[in-house]
């Protein structure tokens, strides 16, 4: 065969063959089971990879919420009060109660109620307990009285309640139920409510319904910075009852043009509370605040004796 023909036939070989090999890159042939040795002459292609399962994508990291201290353990002298005001005053009302008990080493906190609602004011006071470090005594003046009452139940550092010429409710009972026990006081004719809802005291019977023994000068500066409170709040009960299961004690205000003294006793009998007397008006914790501070005194070093 003649050279020319020799390259003729070369070329349409591999043309062939280039063919060949591109069938079987394009399409390979499955090789059989039985022949697991044999080799192609394609380029080998390689498995699918094994599916992977796919994970659905976890959910954002949520916030942990905080984690609540274990309660005080109930051990030792008790060394921390927690004071909570009534109606038509503010935290600032127990600033000479505050002062003597400092003098005496506690640890004393002024709870400041919003005054918009029992639940407002409970939510309050528990924020100050909560904060406390041991044994603590929780004390109410007036309408702080229903406060301390539902804040006071199942609150493991609250070791005893000190009632201020206060309202102490049963259970389901509101401050409107136990104001009917008596005649109508002095003080309620000098209350009245605004558009809002919101109860004030009358600038110019403050003095005489409320406070007839405190200085007349503080009085002036009291009532014009009274925080009105909630009308609605003296019809709301209570649904725990923290002195059924809490010692108690109570301040009874025989000068009381505000609060019946009769009803006073009444609670403070139903309740099996140490009633300790004083001849005082309603503001008692502003006008014989060292007789306040030492009667919380007493009934903290009684409790600790017990511990």
């Amino acid at each position: 065969m003649s050279p020319k023909r020799l390259l003729c036939a070369a070329a349409v070989c591999l043309s062939f063959a280039g063919a060949g090999a591109f069938a079987q890159t394009a399409a390979p042939t499955e090789q059989p089971a039985d022949t697991p040795d044999m080799e192609s002459s394609a380029p080998e292609v390689p498995a699918p990879a094994p599916a992977v399962p796919v994970t659905p994508a976890a959910p954002a990291a949520i916030a942990p919420m905080p984690v609540k201290p274990p309660a005080a353990p109930m051990s030792g002298p008790v060394r921390n009060v927690v004071l909570v005001h009534g109606a038509f005053v503010d935290g600032s009302s127990w600033n000479g109660v505050v002062a003597k008990l400092q003098q005496k080493g506690y640890h004393v906190s002024s709870v400041q109620n919003p005054l918009t609602s029992l639940a407002d004011d409970v939510a309050a006071t528990r924020r100050v307990l909560a904060r406390q470090n041991g044994p603590t005594m929780l004390v109410g003046h007036s309408w702080g009285g229903v406060v301390i009452t539902e804040a006071g139940a199942n609150a493991p550092n609250v070791a005893g309640l000190v009632y201020v010429a206060a309202i102490a409710p049963d259970l389901h009972e509101s401050t409107t139920d136990l104001m009917k026990r008596a005649a109508p006081m002095p003080a309620s004719q000098a209350i009245t409510a605004d558009a809002s809802g919101f109860l004030w005291l009358d600038r110019t019977k403050y003095r005489a319904e409320f406070a007839a023994d405190v200085p007349e000068n503080l009085t002036r500066v009291l009532s014009a910075a009274q925080v009105p409170i909630a009308a609605k709040a003296f019809s709301e009960t209570v649904s725990q009852v923290a002195w059924r299961e809490k010692p108690s004690w109570y301040l009874l205000t025989t000068r009381d043009r505000a609060v019946s003294p009769e009803v006073e006793r009444f609670m403070a009998d139903r309740m099996n509370a140490k009633v300790v007397p004083i001849s005082s008006s309603h503001l008692v914790p502003v006008s014989h605040a060292g007789a306040v501070a030492d009667a919380i005194d007493r009934a903290a070093r009684e409790l600790s004796r017990q511990q």
